[in-house]
C-alpha cells in the first residue's frame, strides 16, 4: 500500500500488484527465493512520468499505470524469448549503485510530506524537493512527526536486531507488521485529526479487465523501457545472488520472461508495474524459502525503511580505495540523478559506461615481455622487473581483440616500443637497433579484416625500416583469420611459432649473424646495400649457440649443435 501511495494511486492498487504477478511469476520465474511486487524504484518512476502527463487524482492516471504495467510486461516477454538478458551486462555495477543510491534520497525526501503533515511538490529531483520542504516548513505539524518517527524507529530497530543476531532473525520479518499494528491502533485509539488515514479498501480480489486508453502507448515507450532496464536490474541482479548461495544455476532468460508474464497478467488484474524486491527477497532468503510459492506470503515493508537499505555509501568508500575510474562513474550516476531526475541520470550513468567501455576497448593493455632468470616464462616488464629482453629484439603482447577500433592504437604503440629501448636489462649480442618485432597474440581472441590489412601495412613499414616481424601462439580462429588473409605468406611461415621462446631463439641466432655482418663487411653504397632478410640468407647456418648468444658472446662465429630440440614452428614449412 506505501508503494502505491508513491506510485500515486489509491493504497488497493498496491495489494492488487502484490497478488497475482506473484502466483504468475511463482509458475513462471527461475528463481526460488525472488519476491515480486510493487518497489520503490519503479513506483517512483510510475508517479515521476505519469505526474507529468495527467493528475494522480484522475481515472486516466490509474489506467495509464495499469497500462505501463502491460507495456513493461510485453518488453520483458520479448527480451526473454529473444535471450536478450546479456544486454544487461554494459550496465555497470557503479552506475547501478550510485543510481539506486540517488533514488533512495529521493524516495525518502519524497515521503517527507507524510512526516512533516503538509504537501510537498512532487518530482524526482532533489531541489525542487528540498526547496518545497523549506518553502511549506510553516505547516509543519509535530503528532504525525512523532508517530512516523518513533514507527520508523521500530522498523530500524527491528531490522538491526534481525541482521546482527542470527537468533533474531524472525524480527526483520517481523518489524513490518509490527510497525502497522502499533501504528493501527495507536491512531484506532486516539483518532489525532492531524493524522491522515488510508481510508477504506475496497473488498474482494480484482476484476479481470483489458487495460484501457492505447493511444497513449507511444508517450510511454521511453519509461516502459527506462522500467524494464530498472526491473531487471533489481531483479535478475538479487535472483543471481539468491541463487548463487543457495546453490543452483538461474536462467536470466527465463527469469525475464517470467517477469514479464506476470506483469502482463497483472496489466489485466488492475496491476501497476512490478518487479523483484532486494528487501522483501533478503526476508525470504533468512526464511528458507525453497520455492516460487513463498513469495505469495510475503508482505511489503515501508518506503522509508526499505530505501535506507539502499542508501549504497559503502559502495562508494569501497569503490575510491579499489579503483578511482569506477568512482568516478558511481559519482557522476549518483548526482545526475539526484540533480537531473531519474531518466537522466539513468541514461547520464549508461552513456558513461559505454564511453568507459569503448574507451579502454579502443585503448587496450599492451605490454613489452622479457624472460624471467632461469626459465623459458616471458612476462610484463613492468609487473616483473627482474625480467631481461635481449638487444635487437622487442617482444610485445597484446592483450585484447585487434578490431578497427583499436588497430590504430596498437600500431602507435609498437612504434613506440620499437624506439624507446631499455638497454638496462638487455642482453645478447649488441646491436644499434631494433631488427625484430615479436608479437605475442595467445590473449588476441579476435582479428577483423580491418586489423589484418592494417597488420599488412605494418609488414611492410616494419620491411621497409630492415624490421622482421615474427607471431607468436595465435590462437585457432585467430590463426585460421590471417592464413586466409594473406598474412601468414606475406610475414612467412618460417616467423610463425608456438612459443615466444621459439621465435626469441631463431631472432637471437640472426642477431648475431647481422653483428657478425656488420664487422666484417664494410659498409656499401645506400643503393647495394643488402636488406635484413639479404643478409640473413647469406649466413644462413652460421651463429652462435643459444647459451653463447644469450650471455653476448662476442667471438667468432661457429656452427651451432646445441638449439634447442624443442623449438617448433607453429606452421608447416612445406607449401
Amino acid at each position: 500500500m506505501s508503494y502505491a501511495k508513491l506510485a500515486g494511486l489509491e493504497p488497493i492498487y498496491g495489494l492488487y500488484s502484490g497478488f497475482v504477478p506473484v502466483f504468475v511469476y511463482a509458475i513462471f520465474g527461475s528463481s526460488r527465493q525472488l519476491a515480486v511486487g510493487p518497489v520503490a524504484l519503479v513506483s517512483l518512476l510510475v508517479s515521476n512520468v505519469l505526474g507529468g502527463i495527467v493528475d494522480s487524482s484522475d481515472a486516466l492516471y490509474t489506467e495509464l499505470a495499469i497500462l505501463l504495467a502491460l507495456m513493461v510486461g510485453i518488453l520483458e516477454c520479448i527480451m526473454g524469448l529473444l535471450r536478450l538478458g546479456w544486454i544487461m551486462r554494459f550496465i555497470s555495477h557503479s552506475v547501478i549503485s550510485g543510481f539506486t543510491t540517488a533514488s533512495a534520497i529521493v524516495i525518502g525526501l519524497s515521503q517527507a510530506k507524510y512526516f512533516l503533515g503538509y504537501s510537498i511538490v512532487r518530482s524526482s529531483k532533489i531541489v525542487p524537493l528540498i526547496k518545497s520542504i523549506i518553502s511549506g516548513i510553516d505547516g509543519f505539524s509535530w503528532p504525525p512527526f512523532v508517530m512516523g518517527s518513533v514507527i520508523l524507529a521500530i522498523l530500524l530497530v527491528m531490522k538491526h536486531l534481525g541482521k546482527t543476531r542470527k537468533y533474531l532473525r524472525f524480527l526483520r520479518a517481523a518489524g513490518p507488521l509490527t510497525a502497522v499494528v502499533v501504528g493501527t491502533t495507536f491512531v484506532k485509539i486516539f483518532n489525532p485529526s492531524s493524522i491522515s488515514l488510508v481510508g477504506d479498501i475496497p473488498q474482494g480480489l480484482p476484476t479481470f479487465s483489458i487495460p484501457k486508453e492505447f493511444g497513449y502507448v507511444k508517450s510511454l515507450i521511453p519509461t516502459a523501457l527506462l522500467i524494464t532496464g530498472v526491473a531487471i536490474l533489481e531483479s535478475v541482479g538479487i535472483a543471481k545472488a539468491l541463487a548463487a548461495k543457495n546453490g543452483y544455476e538461474l536462467d536470466s532468460n527465463q527469469e525475464l520472461f517470467g517477469l514479464g508474464v506476470a506483469n502482463v497478467c497483472g496489466a489485466f488484474f488492475s496491476a501497476y508495474p512490478t518487479t523483484g524486491s532486494f528487501s522483501r527477497s533478503a526476508v525470504n532468503h533468512e526464511s528458507g524459502a525453497k520455492t516460487g510459492v513463498s513469495g505469495i506470503c510475503a508482505l511489503a515493508a515501508i518506503v522509508i525503511s526499505a530505501v535506507i537499505g539502499l542508501v549504497d555509501y559503502d559502495e562508494a568508500i569501497f569503490l575510491w580505495r579499489v579503483d578511482k575510474k569506477d568512482f568516478l562513474l558511481w559519482t557522476i550516476t549518483f548526482v545526475a540523478t539526484l540533480f537531473l531526475g531519474i531518466e537522466i541520470g539513468v541514461l547520464i550513468g549508461v552513456g558513461v559506461s559505454l564511453a568507459f567501455v569503448i574507451h579502454e576497448s579502443a585503448n587496450p593493455h599492451i605490454a613489452v615481455l622479457g624472460r624471467l632468470p632461469g626459465t623459458t616464462v616471458y612476462r610484463n616488464k613492468e609487473q616483473y622487473p627482474d625480467a631481461y629482453t635481449y638487444n635487437g629484439i622487442v617482444i610485445v603482447r597484446i592483450d585484447a581483440p585487434i578490431y578497427f577500433a583499436n588497430i590504430s592504437y596498437i600500431k602507435d604503440r609498437l612504434r613506440e616500443y620499437e624506439l624507446e629501448v631499455d638497454r638496462s636489462t638487455r642482453r645478447g649480442p649488441e646491436v644499434d637497433r631494433v631488427y625484430f618485432v615479436i608479437l605475442e597474440m595467445a590473449p588476441v581472441t579476435y582479428v577483423d579484416s580491418s586489423a589484418v590489412q592494417a597488420l599488412k601495412d605494418l609488414y611492410h613499414e616494419y620491411t621497409s625500416r630492415d624490421i622482421q616481424l615474427a607471431i607468436s601462439n595465435p590462437n585457432r580462429d585467430v590463426l585460421l583469420t590471417l592464413s586466409k588473409s594473406g598474412l601468414v605468406d606475406l610475414i612467412g611461415k618460417d616467423w610463425c611459432f608456438v612459443r615466444v621462446h621459439d621465435a626469441v631463439q631463431v631472432c637471437l641466432q640472426h642477431v648475431q649473424t647481422i653483428k657478425e655482418t656488420s664487422k666484417t663487411t664494410a659498409d656499401p653504397s645506400p643503393q647495394e646495400k643488402p636488406s635484413l632478410l639479404q643478409r640473413l640468407l647469406r649466413q644462413h647456418g652460421e651463429g652462435l649457440s643459444i647459451p653463447e648468444l644469450e650471455s653476448g658472446y662476442q667471438g667468432q662465429s661457429i656452427s651451432s649443435t646445441e638449439t634447442d630440440p624443442q623449438l617448433e614452428p607453429l606452421l608447416s614449412r612445406k607449401s
